[in-house]
């Protein structure tokens, strides 16, 4: 257990020199090669086993060609939950994920823990040779993104950003056809977020699942979770068991709307029309309902600009309103739109109507596009053969400058500019 006393500074400092120490022992140039081999079962270790590590442990167990060597969580049950997941009689628990990344049987690690903590966890799978899947969103810092930038192509691991969108076998089919410019210049795209929920259920209050309201007996939770651990890089505070469960309430361990949400969105466009990081941001955030102890806002409105395309695209969210803003592009000549939200889009409709009937990409009509691994499996065939996988570094990047923008312009109450000379955001 890291000692109560210890600062943040010194923290880093220790997790720093135990990723040293992992790949002076060897551990990166193996890890690497071996799992390479096209018919060598990949060995992945699962780090956070909670809301979303659940479901992503329950996604790479079905990945063919790989085992669940590993998992770990600083909450027991969860700790529990991964074992009893992982499908492997012989899976290994840890407490503390270095510990993880230093069982030679890992050759590649998912990372589903609170934003804070991603950071450190990358840079030293990174150090440890380990190929890496992490959740959205990938930092809560621009500095934090290109330290992870840096390392990742330093090690030269195959790293997929949770962004499951960029699986949509529609969405392939509509990247194709927006390079042959069917739409015209596309000059306005609309994204959003909204959802709804009963009063004694606000948003992000949930205990361990999006479900699950019930409150776990706060006693019992205390002891079981190494609150240490748990905080990590975050500032130093007592057991807060509402900072435990909804941790994405406070900015000390996520970005909120930001990251959390709008990411997915600008996310999918950028997969779509790959225009890189806009030139402005402009966002304003507001709590209208949830006015518990939370720091976030529920509702975010983010407008951002690309001057040299003479492209907006505007992202609207609320927790408090029973709406739907599917992806829409709006072109000079058509509009293409989605039938949800990112991840969820099935199929598109492109008016006026007789564009629909305009030539497809051979092999290919709307509505029926060829199947494609999806996000999970397309990080597992990129780790055998050291390809790119569809959400890669830059990708991500690219996704993590694009949120915080709206968190810069928010906070500061004022436009915000992308100095892509420097990389900042002033």
């Amino acid at each position: 257990m890291i000692p109560n006393s210890i600062n943040r500074r010194e923290f880093l400092k220790t997790t720093t020199h135990t990723a040293a120490a992992l790949a002076a022992a060897g551990g990166v140039a193996p890890a690497i090669l071996s799992a390479a081999s096209p018919n060598r079962i990949i060995g992945i270790g699962c780090i956070g086993l909670g809301t979303r590590g659940g479901d992503l442990i329950n996604a790479v167990v079905h990945v063919p060609g790989v085992k669940v060597t590993a998992v770990c969580d600083v909450y027991a049950p969860h700790r529990q939950k991964g074992v009893e997941r992982s499908q492997n009689p012989d899976v290994k628990a840890y407490e503390d994920y270095r510990q993880l990344l230093a069982d030679r049987n890992v050759d590649a690690v998912v990372i589903a823990t609170p934003d804070h903590w991603h950071c450190q966890m990358v840079t030293d799978a990174a150090a440890a040779g380990k190929d890496v899947y992490c959740e959205k969103g990938l930092s809560k810092t621009l500095a934090e993104a290109k330290l992870m930038r840096d390392a990742l192509k330093k090690s030269k691991v195959v790293f997929q950003l949770g962004h499951q969108a960029r699986q949509a076998t529609c969405a392939l089919q509509a990247k194709e056809l927006l390079a042959q410019e069917i739409l015209g210049p596309i000059t306005l795209v609309r994204t959003g977020r909204f959802k709804s929920t009963e009063p004694e259920h606000p948003n992000w209050r949930w205990y361990g699942y999006y479900d699950q309201w019930n409150r776990p007996d706060p006693e019992q939770v205390r002891k079981e979770v190494n609150w240490d651990l748990w905080l990590g890089p975050a500032p130093r505070i007592p057991w807060n068991e509402r900072h435990f469960w909804h941790w994405r309430c406070y900015y000390a361990y996520g970005t909120g709307y930001a990251g959390d949400l709008l990411s997915h969105e600008m996310d999918f466009v950028q997969y779509l029309l790959g225009h890189g990081i806009p030139d402005t941001c402009s966002c304003m955030g507001l709590n209208a309902l949830l006015r518990d102890d939370r720091e976030v806002p529920d509702t975010w409105i983010a407008t951002y600009q690309f001057e040299k395309l003479g492209r907006t695209v505007t992202f609207e969210g609320s927790m408090n309103a029973i709406a739907s803003q599917p992806v829409e592009l709006c072109g000079r000549d058509a509009t293409l739109r989605f039938d949800a939200i990112a991840h969820d889009v099935r199929t598109f409709r492109i008016t006026p109507a007789e564009h629909n009937r305009k030539p497809l990409p051979k092999g290919y009509e709307i509505g029926k596009t060829p199947p494609q691994p999806n996000h999970m499996e397309d990080w597992v065939n990129c780790i055998r053969s050291r390809g790119t996988p569809k959400c890669s570094t830059d990708e991500a990047f690219i996704e993590t400058a694009t949120f915080l923008m709206s968190l810069a312009s928010q906070q500061q109450g004022r436009v915000v500019r992308w100095d892509g000379v420097r990389e900042e955001i002033v």
